[in-house]
């Protein structure tokens, strides 16, 4: 499934940004139309029946489409999707789009746990420095963990870097040990 997911999130992202399309406008419409998907087991069953001609399901699409008012780009994505019978993996190849997007425009997402609630002003500069770390720009989510004792734990994708207090103690734990 992976390699489905990266493939057609890749290819919607190549033509995204061949077309110089609004990223986020053509992310709002794949979300959209995932959600929409993922919420309606009949609108599943119709996108996803062989029995059911697809000039109907593509009715069925440009209904949508136009509701929704999804860009041309959008709606041919999803019939390619239902044209290879991919429909089911609508949801993963949009978080993927997502991460891709992400990834050109040079975003990381970080997530930032903290012992105590962060104020704006420790927020943006602690962003700041985690993009001098990584050598990209932060999108972070925020969560508060007592158990830090104090400082921050940040975490993007597999790489964690641990700021905590307890983080700190356990090292000097491990050093007096050797």
């Amino acid at each position: 499934m992976a390699s489905v997911t990266n493939s057609y999130a890749r290819a919607l992202a190549d033509a995204v940004f061949d077309r110089k399309l609004d990223t986020q406008q053509a992310l709002r419409e794949a979300r959209s139309i995932a959600e929409l998907v993922a919420s309606s087991k009949e609108l599943r069953d119709v996108w996803e029946a062989p029995s059911i001609p697809a000039e109907q399901k593509r009715a069925v699409l440009d209904a949508i489409a136009a509701r929704e008012q999804t860009s041309q780009l959008v709606r041919n994505f999803i019939a390619v999707l239902m044209d290879h019978r991919r429909i089911r993996f609508l949801g993963p190849i949009v978080a993927q789009f997502e991460k891709e997007i992400d990834s050109r425009l040079g975003f990381a997402e970080a997530e930032i746990a903290s012992a105590r609630e962060l104020s704006e002003a420790d927020r943006r500069t602690l962003e700041a420095q985690v993009g001098i770390l990584t050598g990209k720009k932060i999108r972070a989510r925020y969560s508060r963990d007592e158990s830090l004792l104090g400082g921050a734990v940040v975490r993007i994708g597999s790489t964690i870097y641990d700021g905590s207090v307890s983080g700190q103690l356990e090292r000097i734990r491990q050093a007096i040990g050797s």
